[in-house]
């Protein structure tokens, strides 16, 4: 099972990435979740990173093709990985088929899930993070027992720079521009699979796993 998972920001591409591969013991390579990592850690790719990510722009091409090509070649891909959050352009589409070719391998699935530009809005910008376990929480779906106190940890919950409003808008309109012509090309390779990722997570999760057994890769 080897899977790209395609969606704008906060479509909800990286928790049914995490699901599937819990369901089916598949490794999870999610590039924000480095890039993040590497921001915290103040090292020379997430000083870079962060300058990209604060204005909701991406981070260049040479930088996440480099991380993932190192991440594809641990042991644990060897049966199979998903892919949450590369290739978000054409270019790294074309970098993941030289890698993947390089080592006899193809992709079985590319996964689009689709959610209204309003609710993406609304889902993205209500987010809050604690700011020491990095838990998520939501204003209006996922309110913590006390405002602003991570229920997990006590830490203080925080709106995410990337995550107000204003940089919301960018980052779709940055999605709209670079990411969303890998739809067209994943299609004309015959790989593309589209997902109404509307309602509760467990609903697009049975939606998921119904596409994922249809193409016999359950």
């Amino acid at each position: 099972m080897r899977l790209v998972f395609l969606g704008a920001p906060g479509a909800g591409k990286g928790t049914q990435a995490e699901l599937v591969a819990s369901k089916f013991h598949r490794p999870r390579i999610s590039t924000g979740d480095i890039l993040r990592e590497a921001v915290r850690n103040k090292t020379a790719l997430g000083l870079e990173a962060k300058a990209c990510m604060d204005q909701g722009k991406l981070v260049p091409d040479a930088v996440v093709v480099g991380i993932v090509k190192e991440k594809l070649a641990e042991p644990v891909c060897a049966a199979g990985f998903l892919l949450d959050g590369f290739p978000r352009t054409v270019p790294q589409a074309e970098a993941l088929s030289n890698i993947l070719d390089s080592r006899r391998q193809r992709l079985d699935r590319v996964i689009n899930v689709l959610v209204s530009r309003e609710d993406i809005v609304r889902r993205l910008s209500g987010r809050r993070s604690c700011a020491k376990c990095q838990a998520v929480f939501h204003v209006d779906f996922a309110r913590p027992q006390r405002d602003g106190v991570c229920d997990r940890c006590g830490g203080e919950l925080i709106q995410r720079s990337d995550d107000r409003r204003e940089i919301v808008e960018n980052r779709l309109a940055v999605y709209e521009v670079q990411t969303a012509p890998l739809i067209d090309y994943y299609r004309r390779k015959g790989l593309l699979s589209e997902l109404d990722g509307s309602g509760s997570v467990e609903a697009v999760h049975q939606r998921m796993v119904g596409l994922l057994t249809a193409q016999g890769l359950s």
